[in-house]
């Protein structure tokens, strides 16, 4: 089932293109040929520069936006079925901070940004092995780097190669069709315990907020997730929360 999702995916690309030329794109090779003046900042972290301007926050911002518009593209013109609610479920998890995480381990974006470490010349510097501990940088940076290719390449090309990425992440979100909320609740129970959201950040306008969410379990936090939504980031912190109740 997923294998003729993906390729009846690539047809539709090919199609909307006009030939296969988007549907080669990678979005690893995308980045790789990305000029320094952009893939620099999408691997900068705040603590590394003077000005917070040139870290990666203003290219997570737009390839934020990027990928949602991607995703939202590829669902809408090849689930004609679904209706809006359907659709928005699984482009909240398709595009959540655990799938941009997962993505971005897939891209080799931790060994980039080790790579990038330009060491703690004053000590105040965030050594990068203590960033990929966190949960927001690396969804962060796999952002940003898809701004870096959308200003470069522009949208079509950065489109489809991150299409081609998510690509497995929507198959598989459309054959679990999680609710992961009840899936935690019910793990949960089954232990004799139960769970709590905190929502416990929010940032961006109101227009355009985005919220952090904290599931807390036998009085500790087990997960954390960010959401266009309160909704969609209790669904993204539960993923995280259900995946280390699993380990």
């Amino acid at each position: 089932m997923t294998l003729s999702w993906l390729k009846r995916s690539r047809d539709r690309a090919a199609e909307r293109d006009g030939d296969g030329a988007a549907t080669e794109a990678d979005l690893t090779e995308l980045i790789a040929g990305l000029p320094e003046e952009l893939k620099v900042p999408a691997l900068t972290h705040s603590s590394w520069t003077q000005e917070r301007t040139d870290s990666y926050e203003r290219l997570a911002l737009l390839g934020d936006s990027v990928l949602g518009l991607s995703v939202a593209d590829e669902l809408y013109g090849s689930l004609p079925d679904l209706n809006a609610g359907a659709l928005t479920k699984i482009l909240n998890q398709t595009v959540s901070g655990a799938s941009c995480a997962e993505v971005g381990r897939e891209l080799g974006i931790p060994e980039m940004l080790l790579e990038a470490d330009p060491g703690q010349t004053d000590g105040k510097q965030t050594p990068a092995r203590l960033l990929l501990e966190g949960e927001r940088p690396l969804p962060e940076i796999t952002e940003a780097l898809i701004g870096a290719c959308y200003l470069h390449y522009g949208f079509g090309l950065t489109s489809a190669a991150v299409v081609g990425a998510f690509g497995p992440r929507i198959a598989r979100v459309r054959e679990n069709q999680t609710d992961f909320k009840s899936a935690l609740q019910e793990e949960a129970a089954r232990r004799g315990e139960t769970v709590a959201y905190e929502v416990i950040g929010a940032r961006g306008p109101a227009h355009q907020r985005t919220y952090e969410v904290a599931v807390i379990y036998r009085d500790e936090e087990i997960g954390r997730g960010e959401g266009r939504s309160k909704k969609a980031a209790g669904q993204a912190a539960a993923e995280v929360a259900l995946a280390r109740l699993g380990d």
